[in-house]
């Protein structure tokens, strides 16, 4: 982890004082007083989970469990259901390499921006962020990350509370440092009312990740229910340090659904080792969720 991280967290916590005159998110609901918790070992940490219906905490922590005890490399995991009130969390604050699901942090950041600026988005942007999204097209990411401007990503990630995550230096945004929890903070914003993306600016976002290639559907969406409406993006990247990293982040809308999953792992020996870890554990989380 960079030197930085400590400086970049307390310039973060003294931004988010300065705009909570001016800016109120919506999107972190304190756990509900009589929702239910339960947590289960999986290799030396546990999975942590809270619910308001009877008895999913115990069952969802054990199932994650059992999902991610025992496989080779690490992951970290973090899950929201509105219509449960349930949250679950493994490892949640550790740090990641975000390989390309960064990508939907930059779509936020170009979507303020022009906000603040009270424009839409020009032609290009809309060609560059329906690339990156959809396709996972790189070119298109350095064309949008390297015009937004690192200050401008800083900008949308404090305006996000996403407080633990590193922007990678230089034209290096795979190496952003990610937690789950921030992930799903994102997801959050995605799929609530909060002043930090408008009503359009979400539902743009939700398309495009609707709208991702048949290729690139793996991961979370793992067991979905055919009622659902799926929005993914994932990431993988090959390192010489802790192999591969695969990640994988999702919300599902629609037919009485709301909720949001975020998987990350590394260390993997293939990237296919990391999706088969990552759909291990959601098509149980699903399989709960809607059962």
């Amino acid at each position: 982890m960079r030197a930085s991280l400590t400086s970049r967290r307390a310039r973060r916590g003294l931004a988010a004082v300065v705009a909570a005159g001016t800016l109120l998110t919506v999107v972190n609901a304190a756990t509900p007083a009589m929702a239910s918790t339960a947590s289960s070992p999986a290799g030396d940490s546990q999975v942590e989970c809270s619910s308001e219906k009877p008895g999913l905490a115990s069952m969802l922590s054990h199932d994650i469990a059992a999902a991610l005890d025992g496989r080779k490399g690490q992951s970290a995991m973090a899950v929201y259901d509105r219509t449960t009130g349930t949250t679950c969390r493994y490892r949640a604050t550790e740090h990641f390499d975000s390989a390309s699901v960064v990508k939907v942090t930059v779509l936020g950041a170009l979507l303020r921006k022009a906000d603040e600026a009270h424009r839409r988005l020009t032609p290009q942007e809309d060609r560059w962020a329906t690339a990156m999204i959809t396709k996972s097209d790189n070119a298109s990411t350095d064309a949008l990350w390297h015009k937004i401007g690192l200050a401008g990503v800083e900008r949308f990630l404090d305006l996000a509370e996403m407080h633990d995550t590193v922007p990678g230096t230089g034209g290096s945004w795979g190496l952003t440092q990610i937690t789950a929890d921030d992930q799903l903070s994102l997801l959050r914003l995605l799929t609530s009312e909060n002043a930090v993306l408008t009503r359009s600016d979400r539902a743009y976002a939700l398309d495009l990740m609707h709208r991702v290639e048949a290729d690139q559907q793996w991961g979370v969406p793992a067991g979905a229910p055919a009622t659902a409406t799926v929005h993914v993006k994932n990431g993988w990247l090959p390192r010489k340090t802790n192999g591969w990293r695969v990640h994988s982040v999702g919300v599902f809308t629609g037919g009485g659904h709301d909720y949001g999953i975020a998987v990350l792992s590394h260390g993997n020996r293939t990237m296919q080792d990391g999706v088969a870890t990552i759909e291990a554990a959601a098509r149980l989380i699903q399989r709960d969720l809607t059962s």
